[in-house]
């Protein structure tokens, strides 16, 4: 079976990821598997040193009792130490449990409790913090193993483990039984649960979706159809192993076409390392590409007047040939050399400084994106595309050759797509979930006449693409009859620079829809700055009469492109972020609307009063741990 780029690799034969990184290992020994930046400097590891890596770890954790079924848990940022752990855990039949690095330890003890999880391996010293903090109510947890050991040196608990240990105990068991490391990975079986991946969380209690690695592998192999990139090409790996986007784009579809995965140094230096690097092909999450987008537009705003307008007039040029590239258009003499200047002058170094200047292509996944974002970056030079997926179903919708900005594209291969008479989005899988892990009612009530239900509403154009429009539960019926999307106009408000996240409100008893704003502090406060502004705290930025001028200019912005009863007329610059640590959002950076309305039901009821102003209270936990209250005063704007 072809995986996308050529390659040739038969996943009947290898159908687990220990069988296909062995594959890869004896048909490529001195090829470049994986590159990590750490200290400074780019450490590569070659496909005989990932293989020998994964076999000591595995043989380690089998001496220290790792059995067929257990649940071995990953907290961590992406590392090359998470890949090695997590095959090696499915060599030995067990199964690989991801947990966001910035979960709270409340948050982890769920994760971990409700997986039964035995071992965990756990990054740094604030990892570890963490899994010290709730041991003591996690009894089945045998052994904690880190492998950044500053700050650990005199921690002295006995469940802890240096990852050297583990490997060294590998060596050990497998001077005693040198066959055992093939023999494990021989009798692995494609319905073998591989992971398990929970879901984010937006309407409950996160449920623990199991994927077998049959499903895994064919999920993979269809990816390979879109990344169409080549063996050996640079791969950046940086979403979270906790999501099913990082399982199967950094994980499992490089794994199975012999791409080289690079991992950045640390969150903060993704766009150095990026530049330095110049990868073939990444995906970052919508967040991350509106940040980079709100990065560029708020330096080109704040440029010299004659660069501004050189930026204009050049962006214009991309944009149109963007929109005659995406429309397949063809483009006149004229219009060619016009685009070459651009790209001479402006794209091309825009491109080398943002490190995506030898980027073949690119995916947003995890979340709805705003269609000008793909625009602005395929004006630039980069070739963006749209992906669609869930927890339980693995990826099911991306833009092949003809991209859409609007959709997410068609459906993968073996996958089936179509809408209820609601306009729920219903899919069919080669590879759907094997189960809800200690919860198989759920699974049951997702399945209609062997349909899964995505909760998702959307759409189905003329040519087949999918346009998924928010989730169901999310629509909103104003009083005046009309149904309007919230996620919809979130997404348009995302595209402004000043704008880093907005709730969207209305509903059968609100007679106009209003929104809640938190703007880009770096950007708001750039801009702010550039005009002499002085300000003290994120609070008192965001309540400046010109900062809410500048916002209320956007969201007319905004309005213009809405129906006249889906504008907002009513707005808030909120004094705080919405922060994941408060649970406002998810661990994949989604909003938890009804959380949120709940918790900010005063502030919304605000909104469709007739106070100017609202008083709020905000408690603060100081570093001694005392803890208090703040007040702040919140304007109320409305929007003609």
């Amino acid at each position: 079976m072809g995986t996308g780029n050529g390659r040739m690799i038969s996943l009947e034969q290898h159908d687990t990821l220990p069988k296909v990184l062995r594959y890869n290992h004896e048909r490529s020994r001195n090829g470049v598997a994986l590159r990590e930046k750490a200290g400074g400097v780019w450490r590569r590891y070659l496909w005989r040193d990932y293989y020998e890596q994964v076999k000591l770890l595995c043989l380690g954790l089998v001496s220290l009792g790792l059995e067929p079924g257990d649940k071995v848990a990953l907290l961590s940022e992406t590392k090359p130490q998470v890949f090695w752990a997590e095959l090696a855990a499915q060599a030995a039949r067990a199964t690989a449990v991801g947990i966001f690095s910035d979960c709270t330890p409340p948050e982890v003890k769920y994760y971990m409790e409700h997986s039964d999880s035995r071992f965990v391996f756990a990054q740094d010293q604030e990892q570890v913090d963490k899994i010290l903090e709730i041991k003591a109510d996690l009894p089945l947890i045998e052994k904690v193993i880190h492998w950044e050991r500053k700050g650990l040196w005199f921690y002295d608990d006995p469940c802890l483990m240096n990852l050297g240990q583990v490997l060294d105990r590998g060596r050990a068991y497998e001077q005693e039984h040198p066959e055992a490391f093939e023999k494990l990975v021989d009798s692995g079986r494609g319905d073998d649960i591989a992971v398990i991946i929970y879901t984010s969380g937006t309407t409950g209690a996160p449920k623990g979706a199991m994927l077998s690695f049959r499903g895994m592998l064919s999920s993979a192999r269809a990816q390979g159809s879109i990344i169409n990139l080549e063996e050996g090409d640079e791969w950046l790996a940086f979403m979270p192993m906790a999501w099913i986007g990082g399982q199967g784009l950094d994980l499992a579809s490089p794994l199975i076409m012999g791409l080289t995965v690079n991992f950045p140094e640390k969150p903060e230096t993704v766009q150095e390392n990026i530049r330095e690097l110049g990868p073939r092909g990444l995906m970052f999450s919508p967040r991350q590409w509106e940040a980079l987008n709100r990065m560029i537009q708020a330096r080109m705003s704040d440029a010299g007047f004659v660069n501004r307008i050189v930026y204009r007039l050049l962006l214009s040029v991309g944009l149109k040939k963007a929109d005659r590239l995406l429309n397949r258009e063809t483009q006149g003499a004229w219009e060619r050399l016009q685009c070459l200047l651009a790209e001479l002058l402006l794209f091309r170094p825009l491109r080398d400084k943002i490190g995506l200047k030898r980027t073949r292509v690119a995916f947003s996944g995890g979340g709805a994106i705003s269609p000008d974002i793909i625009r602005f970056f395929h004006a630039i030079g980069v070739n963006l595309k749209q992906i669609y997926g869930s927890s339980e179903m693995g990826l099911l919708a991306a833009h092949g050759e003809h991209i859409r900005p609007e959709t997410c594209g068609t459906p993968l291969p073996g996958v089936e797509i179509r809408l209820s008479d609601e306009g729920e989005i219903l899919v069919k899988t080669e590879w759907r979930l094997v189960d809800y892990y200690k919860n198989p009612e759920a699974l049951k009530s997702k399945i209609r006449d062997g349909w899964y239900q995505t909760g998702d509403f959307g759409h189905i154009d003329e040519e087949g693409h999918l346009i998924v429009m928010d989730r169901m539960e999310d629509l909103r019926l104003l009083a005046n009859g009309r149904k309007f999307s919230p996620q919809y106009t979130e997404i348009r408000l995302r595209f402004s620079p000043y704008i880093k996240e907005a709730i969207v409100v209305g509903g059968e008893d609100r007679p106009v829809v209003g929104a809640i704003i938190n703007i880009d502090m770096d950007n708001a406060g750039h801009w702010a700055e550039s005009r002499k502004l002085s300000f003290t705290t994120f609070a008192d930025l965001s309540q400046k009469p010109e900062i809410i001028g500048l916002v209320k200019d956007e969201l007319s912005r905004v309005n213009a492109t809405l129906p006249e009863h889906a504008r907002i007329r009513r707005f808030m610059n909120l004094h705080k972020e919405f922060d994941a640590d408060e649970s406002e959002l998810t661990r994949s950076r989604k909003l938890r609307r009804g959380f949120l309305e709940d918790k900010y039901a005063e502030v919304i009821a605000a909104l469709y009063g007739d106070r100017p102003t609202l008083t709020v209270e905000t408690p603060v936990t100081y570093r001694d741990g005392r803890r208090g209250l703040t007040k702040s005063s919140v304007r109320i704007i409305s929007i003609d």
